[in-house]
């Protein structure tokens, strides 16, 4: 048997397609086939066997608990679900909950895949036969193929079991598709049911804010009412005030005032104004109808309690310094005893105020902060602009309280000690300093402690350098400080080193450039109403001062401190009442200057010293009424800047250069002289345009000044003398107004009304006249048309000087040439006369005594003997009227020309004479001739030497 069997082949291994241990596919494959998750699922998949016993196993319970927490609130009652919600729900569990196991007795019934997959046990089968043989061979033969047989019917019946398990896990296989798709299908489903779920969430969550805003609002405005001290009785009708149980130190407080702004605009924006509210007359708050809605009474309650806590903000803010304010006039009798300059900033009035300033800081930050919430179109904004108007307007009048006798007092001081033009200077440095020292006071109550602190880090170390500096510019300056005024000097050197320091002046506004609060209209009013003090006491003295450098010292010193005054931004109320001061100044200026024009220039009678030319150029009998009163200080000036400009000089050469100097000055005429000293003083203390006016006129009048001195010099001193006055003044001025750089050019209108009679005529003749028409045709507008024009005149006074000097050269070369040439001259112009009466013919000539000729040889004679006389005299006083050569030689180019023209002429009269007509012969004629050429000769080489000198 062994040996048979043995030759049989061996049956398939199955056993190699995976055991339990094996392999985990088939053991994931075993569990899902063994343990399903209902009892339909788990009967689909056994034998027949244990299927039929399957029918009568109890199906198994669920296990699952319900997730959650059973506090948790159910939606069910706000969003109710329909029963095919509910089913693709209990779907969609059933398919996402993990394996249920079943235990079970039979569950060695239930074949598996693996348990298919395994090859059949072999078991040892005793074969029993009825057949009798004594043939072994048959005998082993029969038992061979019995067993054969057993072994096929056993491979047939694990065949037949492995094909149910394939099928099995097939019907698996595509049950875990289907599974799949339909766990893929409820999970968009449920990603959508989540997506409505949040939805609706956010829908009731929204709702849920809706209901509960207006409670919060109506709770606010009854729980704050206690808190801000006001109490709403008989349903609300009448409004009680009484003692707050909160603070405006406390934290709460910002927080109340956020829950009375937001109840204010829910109410009054949101149905209280826009659909129960009318406004107001005044604008602030709103009319309502007390019927129409709860919202509107709440509106009002809700106004009530923001006035109570701004209240509070007003008492803290405002009455405090108003009560401060108080206590320092009381502690030093402000109104009668003003504080001094000297101890001004280390007063009470500076050192209580900054001791309330930061929490007054605080609590304008509070206001500031909720205005930028609130916005400037804000229905709760409106209280809380006029509270922060208030308290500008409550500090700023309480400085001007503190501080407006003192600096009064203060520059009624330096004026008595200083005079004017000292007190200028150093009343501006005073109000400069004010200004500086006020800004920051005012900053430390109303502005930006984020800005400025941020300012301040940035420039510590730039300030503690210019401190650094200040000392030791205030050690240096030390033993020249005024024992009369200490303070004055103090607040000299303070503002002097920031002026002398251009960076310095700078770093004030660089620090105060991120907070721009001090630049409130309120604030500048008040340094400028303290300001006012400087404009006030320079005013009064303005009035009675005539001397023209004093005005213009102020004026330039006024200048000067308001360039360092513009230089920051927290000094412009400085600078703008400086500036009222200069215009003060320059207007009395411009009334002295005209003045001192019409008095000296215009009204100017001059005295015989004044018109004793050639003699004050010769020096003659100087006369103290000569100098004005104005050139001693023109003297010292100039004595001293000769002295700085040449230290080494001797001081003989410097007073005989300074004397020389005079001495021109004093030679000219008093009205030129006084133009130009005018002229020369207002230059750059004035407006352009108004200079440019006065020098117009001053011009015009010097002029004619000068005219008329020139004919009463004529009729004293001679026509030379008369000439040579008017070109050498003449030059002067034209030499002295150049530096102006002036046009000296105006249009002057004069109304004309050489037609007004004729235009009254017409007026009264016409009957039809319409006196009430509101038209063109109007007769009073006719008669004013036609009556009345206006001329214009265009005046150019440079123009004018430029025509009297040209005149004045031509009247100078007229006249010199007439008198060197003596009777030469006289006879040149009668034959002029005689031959232009009777052109084209020489009878009359020839027959005329005056040309004789004995007489002309007479008078050429004369001219000839007298030449070097005349030409002398001319050269005598062309230098003493003229210093420069060229001017001279300019001068005398012109005389030596018309000299010559006139003996030209004279020759041509004496040759049309004939010879034996009126005594004339050829000798004769050849001696005059002679005599004429020999004159000529003697003028040319008299003017050379004259030119070249």
């Amino acid at each position: 048997m062994s040996s048979n069997s043995s030759s049989l082949p061996p049956p398939p291994k199955l056993s190699s397609l995976g055991t339990p241990s094996q392999s985990s596919a088939s053991s994931r494959l075993r569990t899902a086939y063994t343990t399903p998750s209902s009892s339909s699922l788990s009967s689909r998949y056994q034998t027949p066997a244990s299927a039929s016993k399957s029918k009568t196993a109890p199906t198994p319970k669920s296990t699952s608990k319900p997730t959650g927490s059973s506090a948790a609130p159910s939606y069910e009652t706000f969003a109710p679900r329909s029963a095919e919600q509910r089913t693709r729900l209990a779907r969609i569990a059933a398919l996402t909950s993990g394996p249920y196991v079943e235990e079970s007795k039979e569950q060695d019934h239930v074949i598996s895949l693996a348990t298919a997959m395994c090859p059949p046990k072999q078991t040892t089968m005793e074969i029993t036969t009825n057949i009798s043989c004594s043939d072994p061979i048959i005998t082993a033969t029969l038992n061979q193929t019995i067993l054969a047989t057993n072994n096929l019917s056993q491979l047939i019946k694990h065949t037949a079991s492995l094909k149910l398990a394939l099928r099995a896990s097939l019907n698996i296989a595509n049950d875990v598709s289907q599974r799949h798709a339909d766990l893929l299908r409820h999970s968009g489903e449920l990603s959508a049911a989540a997506e409505r779920l949040q939805h609706e969430e956010q829908v009731l969550t929204r709702r849920a804010e809706e209901i509960g805003m207006p409670l919060k609002h109506y709770d606010a405005v009854d729980r704050i009412g206690i808190l801000v001290g006001v109490l709403f009785k008989q349903g609300g009708r009448v409004t009680v005030r009484g003692i707050a149980k909160i603070h405006v130190d406390d934290e709460r407080f910002v927080g109340i005032l956020e829950e009375i702004d937001e109840a204010i605009a829910f109410f009054g924006e949101n149905g209280g104004v826009a659909k129960y509210g009318v406004p107001s007359s005044k604008g602030r708050r709103w009319q309502f109808d007390p019927s129409a809605s709860g919202r509107v009474e709440y509106y009002r309650r809700a106004c009530a309690l923001q006035d109570a806590a701004l209240e509070l903000i007003r008492e803290g803010l405002a009455d405090r310094i108003t009560q401060t304010t108080t206590q320092v006039c009381d502690a030093l009798n402000i109104p009668k005893v003003p504080i001094g300059a000297d101890k001004l900033e280390a007063s009470l009035a500076y050192t209580r105020f900054h001791g309330i300033s930061k929490r007054s800081n605080a609590l304008i930050g509070i206001v500031r902060k909720r205005l930028e919430v609130l916005g400037s179109n804000g229905v709760a904004s409106t209280p809380y602009e006029e509270l922060l108007t208030l308290c500008r307007n409550t500090y700023c009048g309480a400085r001007e309280t503190l501080l407006t006798m003192s600096i009064r007092s203060h520059m009624d001081i330096l004026k008595e000690k200083h005079g004017l033009v000292g007190m200028t200077r150093l009343a501006s440095v005073f109000l400069i300093r004010l200004c500086t020292v006020e800004t920051a006071l005012y900053l430390d109550f109303f502005g930006d402690s984020d800005k400025r602190q941020f300012s301040r880090k940035t420039s510590k170390g730039a300030v503690d350098t210019k401190d650094g500096e200040e000392e030791k510019e205030g050690n240096k300056d030390g033993d020249e400080k005024d024992s009369g005024d200490a303070s004055v000097t103090k607040d000299f050197k303070r503002t002097s080193s920031t002026s002398s320091h251009p960076a310095a002046a700078t770093l004030a506004s660089q620090v105060l450039s991120e907070d721009a609060t001090y630049r409130d209209a309120e604030f500048q009013s008040m340094l400028g109403a303290l300001c006012s003090a400087l404009h006030r006491t320079i005013r009064r003295g303005l009035v009675s001062v005539l001397d023209l450098d004093v005005l213009c010292q102020i004026v330039s010193v006024l200048r000067e401190e308001r360039s360092v005054a513009n230089s920051s931004s927290t000094t412009i109320a400085a600078a703008r009442a400086i500036s009222g001061v200069i215009q003060d100044a320059q207007e009395r200026l411009i009334y002295c200057a005209n003045a001192a024009m019409h008095k000296e220039v215009v009204r100017f009678k001059p005295t015989a010293a004044d018109l004793n030319y050639p003699g004050k150029l010769l020096g003659e009998k100087p006369k103290p009424a000569i100098i004005i009163d104005d050139e001693d200080d023109e003297k010292n000036a100039e004595t001293s800047a000769a002295t700085e400009s040449s230290d080494d000089a001797k001081p003989s050469s410097l007073e005989d250069a300074v004397a020389a100097q005079l001495k021109i000055y004093e030679s000219w005429f008093p009205s030129m002289r006084s133009v130009l000293r005018l002229l020369s003083k207002i230059f750059r203390v004035v407006e352009p345009r108004v200079f440019e006016d006065i020098a117009l006129q001053s011009v015009q009048a010097c002029t004619k000044s000068l005219k008329d001195g020139s004919i009463h010099i004529r009729n004293k001193s001679g026509q030379i003398h008369a000439d040579l006055f008017l070109v050498k003044h003449l030059l002067i001025f034209r030499e002295q107004l150049s530096p102006f750089d002036i046009q000296l050019r105006s249009v002057e209108r004069q109304l004309d009304f050489s037609e007004a009679g004729k235009a009254v005529s017409r007026f009264l003749a016409n009957r039809n006249r319409r006196l009430f028409s509101m038209s063109t045709e109007n007769a009073l507008i006719t008669l004013l048309r036609e009556g009345v024009s206006v001329q214009e005149a265009s005046v150019d006074s440079k123009r004018d000087l430029e025509d009297c000097l040209r005149s004045a050269c031509n009247d100078f070369i007229e006249h010199t040439s007439a008198s060197l040439l003596g009777p030469i001259s006289g006879l040149v112009d009668q034959c002029k006369n005689t031959v232009g009466s009777n052109p084209g013919s020489t009878d009359v000539l020839v027959k005329a005594s005056f040309m004789n000729g004995v007489v002309v040889k007479g008078m050429c004679s004369k001219s000839i003997s007298s030449l070097d006389a005349e030409l002398e005299n001319v050269s005598k006083q062309m230098n003493l009227y003229l210093e420069n050569t060229a001017t001279q030689s300019i001068l005398l180019k012109p005389v030596v020309r018309k000299m010559t023209r006139a003996l030209e002429e004279l020759k041509r009269f004496i040759g049309d004479i004939p010879d034996g007509e009126n005594g004339w012969d050829a000798e004769l004629r050849a001696d005059v001739l002679k005599l004429s050429e020999s004159f000529e000769a003697t003028v040319k080489a008299s003017t050379s030497k004259q030119g070249a000198r």
